[in-house]
């Protein structure tokens, strides 16, 4: 943990709290996803000067590497399905998926699926040859505004790299990872993360979130009230809505696959906060999982034995979702910077100092 944790991200940018936005409830201790014990995120960015290439590759370890044939309960949400994310239907029939978390631009799902399944087998492949099988969980979103999208340029190696990378304590954010050439309320978008302590009886607990954000309207941008796109409108870029986002959720608390649905469906609410309405052409899907519960590695025992919070002490929880969703997504603006790409197109990074005056008025 760095001092400034909370307040700054890695590449020297504030994030909203150190603006002094007032965001509600309490954050781990460096206000990011990794928060949550156990979990490390790594990026390989892609940026060449002399070409538009301007993209990604984000890995998230729900555990240490070594642990990574231990199923991870979770639960997935899908809030308007224009995007893709792989293994989502096995975790919606089995309830868990084993191995990292991968997200990248929407024509290198593929390469990245692959990728990980040749990581895998390089730690794991006697286990996986005697008796398993790979479900890779990649998510996207279409950074093509930006990015020679059609060239491909993520590669095998960039994957893996982004893996080998993965680490705790503070993440980076805005032009990083799959988030390097993405647009969020036509401002820049891109990587995003936050997190919150929950209080309930079984215990105080971590949920952490993880967006990669490309999706709004600049008009709808709000910002905890403030109508921060009327009041500092962005350059049009879409007629309509054409973006997308992704959010991962982390946390410690023992959840049943059911109650982790119920928590990714509460990113709608983080998302909306900020405005956007989920429009028709974005890709908006939300996977939630558990560190707790730890089943051991695959195959599956005889006789599972999970343990789980009540329903009835769930709303903090589902609070802390909405609330880190919510900011995490700020956060991605605030880190991002502009950045030109392809056909020359610039799209602006939000003006962090003119953002911080807005709530100054108030």
């Amino acid at each position: 943990m760095t001092a400034d944790s909370h307040l700054t991200s890695p590449n020297g940018r504030k994030r909203g709290r150190g603006l002094n936005i007032p965001f509600r409830g309490t954050p781990g201790p460096d206000n990011a996803i990794t928060d949550v014990p156990g979990v490390t995120v790594g990026f390989t960015t892609l940026i060449d000067e002399n070409a538009p290439i301007r993209t990604g590759v984000t890995a998230i370890l729900p555990r240490p590497a070594g642990d990574l044939l231990h199923p991870v309960w979770a639960g997935v949400f899908s809030m308007n399905g224009n995007g893709e994310l792989t293994g989502s239907h096995w975790v919606r029939d089995g309830g868990w998926f084993t191995g990292p978390i991968t997200i990248t631009n929407t024509l290198s799902v593929g390469v990245a699926h692959h990728a990980t399944i040749r990581w895998m087998l390089s730690r794991f492949r006697d286990e996986i040859t005697r008796s398993l099988w790979l479900l890779p969980v990649v998510g996207e979103t279409y950074d093509g505004w930006l990015n020679d999208i059609e060239g491909l340029h993520v590669t095998e190696g960039d994957v893996i790299a982004a893996l080998e990378a993965a680490r705790g304590g503070p993440v980076a954010e805005g032009n990083v990872g799959g988030g390097t050439g993405m647009i969020a309320y036509e401002y820049k978008g891109g990587t995003g993360t936050a997190s919150r302590r929950a209080s309930v009886r079984a215990g105080t607990f971590t949920v952490g979130a993880l967006v990669q954000a490309n999706h709004g309207r600049g008009p709808w941008l709000e910002i905890c009230g403030v109508r921060v796109g009327e009041k500092l409108p962005p350059r049009p870029i879409w007629t309509r809505e054409t973006g997308s986002i992704i959010v991962i959720l982390a946390t410690d608390a023992p959840l049943l696959p059911s109650q982790l649905e119920r928590l990714a469906r509460r990113a709608a609410i983080g998302i909306g906060r900020n405005g956007t309405p989920s429009g028709n052409s974005s890709g908006d899907i939300f996977l939630a999982f558990s560190t707790a519960n730890d089943p051991g590695p695959l195959p599956e025992p005889p006789l599972l034995r999970l343990e789980a919070v009540t329903n009835d002490d769930l709303d903090a929880l589902y609070l802390a979702v909405v609330e880190s969703v919510e900011e995490a997504v700020v956060n991605a603006m605030l880190a991002a910077q502009t950045m030109t790409g392809r056909d020359g197109r610039v799209v602006p990074a939000l003006d962090p100092e003119r953002v911080a005056a807005l709530f100054a008025e108030n």
